[in-house]
């Protein structure tokens, strides 16, 4: 099963589970759309624009960037999609990039210091089957 990692967050939200929200869109025009509705929504004023793709390390290829504003959102949106994104996951010549997601940006300001985990759902080659991996380290990399 591919799922983007907007239909993951879906899911994941359903069950209650808290989430970073997002709204996704198809060219530039829809991500500003979505950046006001995330700041009318979330209170948000920074966004997290990630490529919808089915590989990981997007991060690295250049397809996950942070927005500081509307003008940085359009021109990041409009930078990623229609781009053709190599990440690891990838064959040689990437793959295209359709959609973003448009994120609000989850810095905590409170009394408490934030936790961060990451979980990658992959499959066990050796094994032949589907393992959850688990880190409080990680991210791009979580599979090393």
């Amino acid at each position: 099963m591919n799922l983007h990692e907007y239909q993951g967050k879906d899911l994941l939200a359903d069950f209650g589970v808290g989430v970073q929200r997002g709204i996704v869109a198809n060219n530039k025009a829809e991500a500003v759309d979505a950046a006001k509705k995330l700041t009318a929504d979330t209170g948000t004023s920074w966004y997290v624009v990630k490529a919808q793709i089915h590989a990981g390390g997007r991060g690295k290829g250049g397809g996950v960037k942070l927005a500081k504003n509307l003008t940085e959102l359009e021109t990041i949106a409009d930078q990623i999609i229609g781009m053709q994104l190599i990440t690891p996951q990838t064959p040689p010549e990437g793959k295209k990039v359709n959609k973003v997601l448009v994120a609000e940006d989850v810095y905590y300001s409170g009394d408490s210091k934030t936790k961060e985990y990451y979980v990658s759902v992959l499959l066990n080659r050796e094994a032949g089957r589907n393992m959850i991996m688990y880190s409080t380290e990680g991210g791009m990399d979580i599979e090393q």
